[in-house]
């Protein structure tokens, strides 16, 4: 029987050829996972589409005004 072939990528980082088996899949190397992990904190990746009023969106659906009424089971969370 045919060994199953595994897929391969290339890490993020510095392009090195990635196995799926590999421990450090999809980086190459723990030092190409604290880069990539550097460049989202320092805001060198973006997510290009601005969230705009992000509160808007929900205004309508919660009356947070109003003091929460206890459920059928009593507002433990827990089923009866």
């Amino acid at each position: 029987m045919a060994k199953k072939k595994l897929p391969n990528l290339r890490c993020p980082t510095c392009r090195k050829i990635v196995l799926r088996s590999d421990p450090e899949f999809p980086f190459c190397s723990d030092r190409c996972r604290v880069v990539d992990l550097g460049k989202w904190a320092s805001g060198g990746y973006v997510i290009s589409t601005p969230i705009n009023n992000v509160g808007e969106d929900f205004q309508g659906d919660y009356d947070l005004s109003s003091p929460r009424k206890k459920g059928p089971n009593g507002g433990s969370g827990k089923p009866n």
